[in-house]
């Protein structure tokens, strides 16, 4: 799940900051320590050597002073040169070839003490009687290797534990991302089956209280959302259905009047006939958008080309008697997913549309293309056009452009754009060339 993934990632990235924010300063507090520890070891070994070699000169006992610094020397596995006020060799355990140490610091107590650490040994350089620079000076050097072991010892311990505590620090973080995460992806997925029109609600007794409130609040939006849904589509149902046999009877009795109405209130009741057909046709609309809210069915591969040419036969005598001429062109073959009967209504409702606004012996063109993954069916008609804010209000129930023929009823692009919608297309409304709307259907193949 992504939410639980991000939130182990964020966990264990805090995890690892804090690790390496402590884990660094520490190894170098600890390398530190043991460095300056052991130079400061190595400065007091050299220091007791240099004294009992001051003692060997003030009593002149040359062998003595080989005899300490050998025997130091092989007990330290040093290599200790000794100098004499002058800087001169007088004891030293190098090996052959190796030039004398410069100790002039020192003997000119410049530096009391030196000592450093640098190509895997240590170095003391200490005066062999420190108030009188005339006796000479002393250079312990002994291997570091036994330190560089002990640093990378404590490094290894505490890599271990870093990688222990990141493990626990993953088990947990784990545990807590599931905690939190799972209850955000059944909000996600209760979210998403509302939008669908289904009511599964949300858990409410995992995560965090603060996200179980906020499920519990969710739940009672969805259910009151649905209930205020559900109250609409029931009203315009019932209402439509029930407007239908009183505009019928309506038209049945307007009808019977016509042998008595004097021929100055003909053309009132012509046009009282027209209101109630254009009722009628409102009704039914509305009863056609009530059902297409309501409906489940998955949309279905329609061939367009055959779609195109029924409704053509149909609409051509219409079109001959207003002198338009209504053309179809499309390549064969191409089909688009579509809710069952959909196309025949979104064709009827364009084309009713082209042919009222078209002027005579103009031309309104039914074509399609596709490019493998969407199906475009265009309608376009030579009228007079909309205007851009005009064609984005047009897919908006009951909206009539502006000097719009009467008997209309503002629902036709409406309920194209929501049989659309139902079958995963767009809808959109163009600028025909040179004049007029070219209204576009994009359906899914």
């Amino acid at each position: 799940m992504p939410v639980i993934r991000r939130l182990l990632l964020t966990y264990l990235s805090l995890t690892l900051v804090v690790l390496v924010g402590l884990a660094l300063p520490f190894g170098y507090v600890y390398q530190r320590g043991e460095q300056q520890h052991a130079l400061a070891q190595l400065e007091h070994d050299a220091e007791t050597l240099a004294a009992f070699i001051d003692t060997a000169l003030g009593t002149q006992h040359k062998d003595q002073i080989q005899s300490l610094v050998r025997d130091a020397a092989h007990r330290w596995s040093a290599r200790i040169d000794l100098v004499d006020g002058g800087g001169r060799p007088v004891v030293t355990t190098r090996g052959a070839g190796s030039g004398p140490a410069d100790l002039s610091p020192v003997l000119t107590r410049r530096t009391p003490v030196i000592s450093g650490i640098g190509d895997g040994r240590m170095s003391v350089a200490v005066p062999v009687h420190p108030g009188k620079p005339s006796q000479g000076a002393l250079l312990v050097s002994v291997p570091s290797d036994p330190l560089t072991a002990r640093i990378h010892q404590f490094r290894g311990v505490l890599a271990g534990v870093g990688v222990a505590v990141l493990i626990c620090g993953t088990l947990i973080a784990l545990a807590l991302a599931r905690w939190i995460g799972r209850p955000v992806g059944e909000l996600e997925r209760a979210t998403r089956r509302l939008a669908e029109g289904a009511t599964t609600p949300a858990s409410t007794t995992t995560g965090p209280p603060e996200l179980r409130r906020l499920a519990g609040t969710f739940n009672t939006t969805a259910v009151r959302l649905q209930k205020l849904i559900a109250a609409q589509r029931s009203f315009t149902g019932h209402a439509s259905h029930q407007l239908k046999t009183p505009l019928t009877a309506l038209r049945l009795r307007l009808e019977n009047l016509e042998p008595d109405v004097t021929r100055a209130g003909t053309a009132n009741l012509r046009a009282a006939l027209l209101e109630t057909d254009r009722l009628a046709t409102l009704v039914d609309t509305l009863l056609t958008m009530t059902r297409g809210e309501h409906a489940t069915t998955r949309p279905e591969p329609v061939p367009i080309g055959a779609g195109v040419t029924a409704r053509a036969v149909v609409w051509a005598p219409v079109a001959e008697d207003r002198g338009v001429t209504l053309t179809t062109d499309g390549p064969d073959g191409v089909t688009a997913h579509v809710i069952p009967g959909a196309l025949e209504q979104i064709l009827d409702n364009l084309i009713a549309n082209a042919l009222d606004v078209a002027p005579s012996g103009s031309t309104v063109s039914v074509t399609w293309r596709t490019d493998g993954t969407t199906t475009e069916l265009h309608v376009a008609d030579a009228g007079p056009g909309l205007s851009d804010e005009h064609r984005r209000q047009a897919w908006q129930p009951f909206w009539r452009a502006p000097g719009a023929r009467k008997g209309g009823t503002g629902l036709g692009l409406a309920l194209v754009h929501q049989l659309v919608e139902a079958s995963g297309g767009r809808t959109r409304l163009d600028a025909a060339d040179p004049t007029g709307i070219n209204a576009v259907v994009a359906l899914p193949t």
